[in-house]
């Protein structure tokens, strides 16, 4: 996740984690989380992330299904001038409980998300075409405020999935199209009431893009 911080010193946010400068960049390797958590609140001006969102694909047993090129939410994609690539999850696989607990994590992360941000200042989250309408309503649910999307034209590998175990009965057929293009929400913390955009800026250094 890349944080937007302001121009001081960046030794201070990097807390007791490791960490490494890189010119005007600091590198910190902390839990999302734990690291926002544990910053001072309205101290950063905005965050550009693409986290997980299967969230399932990150349980022991799925790793080891994947690892092991078999089985899971796990699917092999489809090789091009004999490169192998490796496995992409099945969101499409997600059940009810599943999908539940993405809406959670990520209404949690808006809370610590809120939390962290300045007043008005953005968050830009990469997600895709089939979760995103739930991505969303999750982050709005923990505090920000859905402003619009932005879209990124791709040509990538995810989508097109043929039906599983029966690729050779129905070659001709996908359970989900194969999307050109990723959006991007962008969300904003709210800006205080009775406060235009332009106070915003001249306070915080945030409110608009």
């Amino acid at each position: 996740m890349d944080i937007l911080l302001p121009m001081t010193s960046l030794s201070k946010f990097a807390l007791d984690y490791s960490h490494q400068s890189i010119g005007k960049s600091l590198l910190v390797h902390a839990d999302c989380f734990e690291w926002i958590g544990r910053m001072p609140e309205d101290s950063i001006h905005g965050i550009v992330t693409d986290p997980p969102y299967g969230v399932k694909e990150y349980e022991f047993d799925q790793l080891e299904k994947r690892a092991n090129g078999n089985g899971g939410i796990w699917r092999i994609p489809p090789s091009f001038d004999g490169s192998v690539r490796q496995p992409l999850p099945r969101f499409t696989a997600l059940n009810p409980k599943e999908r539940e607990q993405l809406s959670r994590f990520f209404a949690e992360w808006a809370k610590v998300a809120v939390h962290v941000l300045r007043p008005g200042g953005h968050a830009f989250v990469a997600c895709n075409s089939f979760l995103c309408q739930m991505v969303y309503s999750a982050l709005v649910a923990g505090g920000l405020e859905f402003r619009g999307q932005l879209i990124r034209v791709v040509r990538t590998l995810r989508g097109g999935d043929r039906p599983k175990n029966a690729e050779t009965e129905f070659p001709d057929v996908c359970s989900l199209p194969r999307g050109s293009y990723e959006p991007w929400g962008i969300l904003r913390k709210p800006i205080p009431a009775g406060m235009k955009v332009s106070d915003c800026l001249r306070k915080f250094e945030t409110g608009g893009v």
